[in-house]
């Protein structure tokens, strides 16, 4: 670290060990009981829109703190990589598809890392890291400003009440201007920012620190080397009137800054910086560093700013739930001394069996020691424990609380709580959104049937949002996830990791039948193959259940009405007439597709005293009620979902014209006070397919959408010619 920093700066890192009384500090009050080891940990996220540099910007923290000792780009030339995309597709693409944890120490603070993906199909990949993470990095383009995943983040952080520092990167860029950005995180995201920072030269040469009133110039070939000097005469009015809008904004919402401006004071650099802490770690203002990790500018600035405004772990309350006690909220202490309470974040399938990540909120966990899974109520023993380097791995004995670590051997779920077994306490889980897209797979001759079932068992394990079912009607094997890309990765490692190469088409749309008329039947079911026989005969009708009828309970719309009167049709074979009209009910005559919203009346029969069976009535009354639904107006019924779009305000006519395409019928639309529009449409699961990317390309990947099941509506009748067509082809 010492041959990578200026004299001043490392002189100025060593004096923030908090032994040393620094005042900035002392005005968290934080109790005095707290020990050195966790007031010195950071526990941060970095999160932003795709293609903001959040990968590059943790390429040259780890540099910066002495972790790696060249730089790798993402997309280099050298073929080595960034060191947080350790996957061979992340390389290739030049994107994060997995969540990459890290350790560093900058001065004498130990801080732990997770570099999340962009793309919204790996949102569950931010989710995870935010919901266990005790401070976050919120990058922003210095061209592009706030786009939309920097919308979904900062909805995620506010779940999670994480506090942030945004840092706006690329001002190396043509039409970079970091005030438009400020204004956007105050306009679109409702922040209270301000800039603790001003940029010179386009960020390309330094910045302007605008608490101590110093300019900072970066030199040497990665930017290693940082001069102090004093801010120039022109630059002096720019800084004196941006550090008054940083005081003001700080005094907004903290007493003790704010009493200072209004008596017209000028607050001291401790005062400020404290003030800047407390408000920070109360999610009620976010302070703007600037620069450009590409070209190395601006980030040992930042690495302060995580030490001076984020929290340490025992500052961020955290909450455990009593299962003792009516899941009673009980806080977490954040001494290493209590006992356990350690969450599972994050599962991998690595060549050592499962890697399970974990963050330690309270007490020590020791390798060799027995741990409970408070989920499952299975004790388990701790083989190993490590830390993360993105796939490196440094083994250590113990962690204690506050600590982010990976465990080997351990055989738990996603969001699964451990304790040393003295106190039933879990931790919350964390949001899971529903998926949003999903394909048909089957695999080709060539594969494996047994990887293909570890496949699919270790990435529904690993990742919640991925989901893998088998449809009742058609069997086929559906994989629903977050978007195309996201499945598009998860098909393309069964192929590298198992050797399984899949079919892919879209999924068989679960169609039904039902009838328009009534229709009266008279069936006679008779069979003689030597010694006793088969007869029976029904007479009856068939008619159409009404709205009201079919009610809420859609797996039930069938009804079976027994008016026989008298002995025709003995008692004992009734149940069997109800049987054969429910088998006629699995297959329709048009597609063989399920049929419901149909009543069945018996009214008549005849009987035979040796060949009458209760086979033999039930065949007869499945053909009898199938023959008669041929003639009573058959009709096929297809999948309507309630369709939810949100959007910025300014796409609403070209979402609107694109579901009346896909023959949506619109049923409102409303415009929020934030400037969104919400559309609520009708939609045929059939004409959904592909929607996720066309919404994405027309709103510029501001819109969202989600579906839920209404109801089985008629088919047009082109598109039951149609369907009818295709079935008779498939049967050939």
């Amino acid at each position: 670290l010492s041959n990578r920093l200026s004299f001043p700066l490392r002189s100025r890192l060593l004096s923030l060990n908090p032994s040393k009384k620094s005042s900035r500090f002392l005005a968290s009050a934080v109790p005095v009981d707290v020990p050195d080891e966790i007031f010195k940990k950071r526990n941060i996220g970095i999160s932003a829109h795709v293609d903001s540099g959040k990968t590059t910007l943790t390429e040259r923290i780890l540099f910066y703190t002495g972790r790696i000792n060249a730089i790798h780009d993402v997309k280099g030339k050298d073929g080595v990589g960034a060191k947080m995309d350790s996957m061979d597709l992340e390389r290739e693409k030049g994107i994060t598809i997995q969540s990459a944890a890290t350790f560093c120490e900058w001065g004498d603070n130990h801080i732990n890392i997770i570099d999340t993906p962009g793309h919204v199909d790996f949102t569950i990949e931010v989710e995870r890291a935010l919901r266990v993470l005790d401070g976050g990095v919120l990058v922003l383009c210095g061209v592009s400003g706030v786009q939309s995943q920097s919308l979904t983040v900062d909805r995620q952080m506010k779940r999670y009440n994480v506090p942030r520092v945004a840092f706006i990167n690329k001002l190396d860029r043509t039409g970079s201007n970091p005030d438009k950005v400020i204004e956007d995180l105050k306009d679109r995201l409702k922040l209270n920012a301000a800039a603790v920072q001003v940029p010179i030269g386009f960020g390309t040469q330094g910045s302007d620190d605008l608490i101590r009133e110093k300019v900072l110039i970066f030199e040497g070939d990665n930017g290693e080397i940082i001069k102090e000097e004093e801010v120039p005469e022109d630059m002096k009015d720019l800084v004196e009137e941006k550090r008054m809008d940083l005081i003001e904004k700080v005094g907004d919402v903290d007493d003790e800054i704010g009493e200072i401006f209004l008596m017209e004071e000028t607050p001291t650099i401790e005062q400020l910086q404290a003030g800047i802490r407390r408000a920070t770690i109360k999610c009620e203002f976010v302070p703007v560093f600037m620069g450009s990790a590409f070209k190395n500018k601006g980030v040992q600035p930042l690495l302060d700013g995580v030490v001076d405004y984020l929290p340490a772990p025992h500052e961020k309350r955290n909450v455990a739930l009593d299962l003792e006690n009516d899941e009673a909220e009980v806080e977490v202490t954040c001494s290493s001394t209590d006992p356990l309470i350690a969450l599972a974040f994050k599962l991998e399938e690595g060549k050592f069996g499962q890697l399970t990540y974990m963050r330690v909120y309270q007490g020590t966990l020791k390798r060799g020691g027995f741990i409970t899974n408070i989920n499952t109520g299975k004790k388990i023993k701790v083989p190993r424990i490590v830390r993360m380097h993105s796939d490196d791995m440094e083994e250590i004995e113990e962690a204690g609380a506050g600590e982010v670590v990976a465990m080997f051997g351990i055989d738990c779920s996603s969001m699964d709580s451990f304790g040393d077994g003295s106190a039933k306490l879990a931790m919350t889980s964390m949001f899971v959104p529903e998926p949003v897209m999903s394909l048909a797979i089957s695999m080709d001759k060539s594969s494996n049937q047994a990887n293909f079932g570890k496949a699919l068992a270790k990435f529904g394990k690993e990742d919640p949002t991925l989901r893998i079912s088998t449809d009742p009607i058609s069997k086929q094997t559906i994989l629903s996830g977050m978007g195309e890309l996201h499945l598009e990765v998860y098909i393309e490692r069964m192929k590298r990791e198992y050797d399984v190469h899949l079919e892919v088409g879209q999924p068989s749309v679960n169609y039904k039948e039902t009838i328009t008329s009534k229709q009266e039947f008279s069936y006679v079911h008779k069979k003689q193959t030597g010694g006793s026989g088969q007869y029976a005969k029904v007479i009856g009708y068939i008619e159409p259940l009404g709205e009201e009828e079919e009610g809420e309970d859609r797996e039930e719309q069938f009804e079976f009405d027994n008016q026989v009167i008298g002995t025709n049709i003995p008692p004992e074979f009734i149940p069997s007439c109800e049987k054969g009209a429910r088998d006629s009910m699995e297959k329709g005559g048009l597609i063989a597709c399920e049929v419901q919203g149909m009543r069945v009346a018996l009214v008549d029969g005849q009987s035979h005293a040796v060949d009458s069976s209760d086979m033999a009535f039930r065949i007869c009354m499945s053909a009898a009620v199938r023959d008669a639904m041929k003639k009573a107006g058959p009709q096929i019924l297809e999948p309507i979902m309630k369709l939810e779009v949100e959007a910025p305000s300014e796409f609403q006519g070209t979402i609107v014209s694109g579901l009346n395409r896909r023959m949506g019928l619109i049923q409102s639309s409303d415009i929020s006070d934030d400037g969104s529009v919400q559309i609520v449409a009708d939609m045929p699961l059939a004409n959904m397919f592909g929607y996720s990317t066309d919404l994405r390309s027309i709103t510029q990947g501001k819109g969202e959408f989600t579906m839920e099941y209404f109801n089985h509506m008629p088919v047009t009748r082109d598109v039951q010619t149609e369907l009818i067509k295709k079935h008779a082809e498939e049967k050939e």
